[in-house]
């Protein structure tokens, strides 16, 4: 899920939101994952919103282990089951599904049968369909209730993901991969949506800590590599059971943390902290009504100028974790540029979602996202028998394998200040033809039966994935706008997640039709995907010119948004 990679985005919500049009949403709140999505949907009036803190009110020090916490548990926690690539030869050791082989396959001793393959590979796309979907409720959920009952909730799932998975080797009888695996997908999303919440506890550093979010759900596909090393060096005396019992200490943990010293209520943002100096910089604050009710001159001026070093106390605390005038001054100017930089800054801000998701601008890059991520979890869940079969080398496919399980936490989190650079630098349609070159050139490699072209492919594959996810949702914020983005972005992981399934019917495609050859697949996905994707920079081009004026400015801009909008 991904899931979400630029540095300025939370200050420029609040720059954007003060701005008076409507608000945005910070892209690298959402990627990742990935496979990821909004902290918060939709802005909600005060009476909706949970309760919250200002930063200025809790120590430094403790904000501080706070952050270090939400970072530790996302590593650990949040995009686990994107690891799946070093768990599946775990799971052939084990004999998992080897039940489903036929009696000939049997008889010749195959270590990975073909029905087997195709449990195994169900288990990931049924996860990572799960972990597209959950977002919603998890976002809606934590615009109402808040961090904290999410990652309470996220612990449960995940110790009873756990429990469930090391059921399976334990008992013989009982087959609860797929629905562990589930467990842990809603689990990793409680984890990792809610962790954004934690960057306002240093509102000045806020990129920095949102970035190390990011980073760490990139690394969270690391644990199953961990797993596996140990599992091998052990002798596999650290069986599956023994790893997912001894992974209990995980929820288990979160859950004490979010009871003990984690905050029990979301920080305030950096737009309410800036709210705030509005209304106490206000010196027409300190004359009330009831200054008339005082009987002396001297006893009004007492009570004003204690009411002006509350003000002045108020501007200091926030300022300290803030900024004083001249950095948000500065931060704002950074946002400016940036939405001028992107060519297609608010086109459809202010429609109603429905109007936005019968509009070019949506179907195209949901068709966009269907496409890349069938492909990538395509990818993901067969890299290791498509290289079997094209290179005709089961070592040489392992080690490709092995590759791309340490390649892919490690480009992710690598690559992450590129990516927040490239974002804030290229407009949407560069950054969109950059994509579909890249997508085109993965493609291309995959579908050569190499080894170099394998290594090429597993590279360019762990720095197109997060790229790919960051840069859709921040098409989508700068497109639809936060008051929309919620549903919109929602819709689009959902309707990509769904049409997932198919994942299961192109790996039996593969396996039968083409007797395991994956080319043939591997080909028209990415003539789909390039199609789609020329089709789609086409559109934004044309159409971000069209829209994009010359040289006014924001304000500018609006009644003409409106004017054609009309027509």
């Amino acid at each position: 899920m991904s899931l979400i990679h630029h540095v300025s985005s939370i200050e420029g919500i609040d720059r954007y939101q003060q701005s008076g049009i409507p608000e945005e949403f910070t892209p690298i709140a959402l990627t990742l994952s990935y496979d990821v999505l909004p902290a918060r949907s939709r802005p909600a009036s005060v009476e909706e919103q949970p309760p919250e803190t200002p930063a200025y009110e809790v120590s430094a020090v403790k904000r501080l282990a706070q952050v270090i916490f939400t970072v530790l548990a996302c590593w650990v926690a949040s995009g686990i089951l994107f690891g799946y690539a070093a768990l599946k030869p775990v799971l052939v050791e084990e004999g998992v599904y080897h039940d489903q082989c036929t009696h000939s396959e049997l008889r010749e001793g195959v270590t990975l049968c073909v029905q087997q393959d195709l449990r195994l590979n169900l288990c990931f796309t049924i996860a990572s369909i799960t972990a597209n979907v959950s977002a919603l409720p998890v976002g809606t959920i934590l615009d109402n209730y808040g961090s904290r009952l999410c990652g309470v909730i996220g612990s449960v799932f995940l110790a009873v993901g756990s429990l469930l998975m090391s059921a399976s080797f334990l008992w013989p009888g009982f087959n609860g991969l797929i629905a562990g695996n589930i467990f842990l997908a809603f689990g990793g999303t409680f984890v990792f949506l809610p962790s954004f919440q934690i960057a306002n506890a240093f509102p000045r550093h806020a990129g920095l800590i949102v970035a190390l979010v990011t980073g760490s759900f990139d690394a969270s596909a690391a644990v199953f590599l961990i797993y596996r090393l140990v599992y091998e060096a052990s002798a596999r005396t650290f069986s599956p059971e023994k790893f997912f019992l001894s992974y209990l200490a995980v929820p288990v943990l979160i859950c004490l943390a979010f009871f003990s010293f984690m905050p029990k209520q979301d920080y305030y943002s950096a737009l309410t902290l800036e709210n705030q100096v509005e209304r106490a910089e206000d010196a027409s604050r300190d004359a009330h009504e009831s200054d008339y009710e005082i009987e002396t001159d001297r006893e009004v001026r007492h009570v004003r100028s204690k009411r002006a070093l509350r003000r002045q106390k108020i501007i200091d605390n926030i300022n300290r974790v803030l900024g004083d005038e001249g950095e948000r001054q500065q931060r704002a100017e950074r946002e400016e540029d940036r939405q001028q930089a992107s060519q297609v800054w608010g086109i459809l801000h202010g429609l109603p979602a429905h109007k936005q998701m019968v509009s070019p601008w949506f179907i195209l890059i949901t068709l966009m996202t269907i496409i890349q991520m069938l492909r990538m979890n395509y990818f993901i869940a067969t890299i290791r028998a498509q290289y079997e079969y094209m290179i005709g080398s089961v070592d040489d496919a392992e080690r490709i394998n092995n590759f791309f399980d340490v390649a892919l936490p490690i480009g992710g989190i690598l690559f992450t200040p590129v990516i927040g650079v490239l974002l804030d630098r290229l407009s949407v349609p560069a950054t969109l033809s950059l994509i579909v070159a890249l997508t085109t050139m993965t493609g291309v490699l995959n579908s050569i039966p190499s080894t170099w072209a394998g290594y090429l492919t597993v590279i360019l594959f762990v720095l197109l994935r997060p790229l790919y996810y960051s840069a859709m949702s921040d098409y989508a914020t700068k497109v639809f706008g936060f008051a929309t983005f919620g549903r919109v972005y929602g819709t689009i992981i959902c309707l990509s997640g769904l049409v997932n399934f198919s994942q299961y019917w192109l790996d039996s495609l593969t396996h039968s039709a083409f007797e395991g050859n994956p080319v043939p697949i591997n080909v028209g996905l990415v003539i789909a995907g390039f199609v789609v994707g020329l089709a789609l920079v086409g559109f934004v081009t044309f159409a971000g010119r069209r829209f994009r004026p010359e040289d006014s400015g924001q304000a500018e801009r609006e009644p003409l948004l409106v004017e054609e909008r009309e027509r």
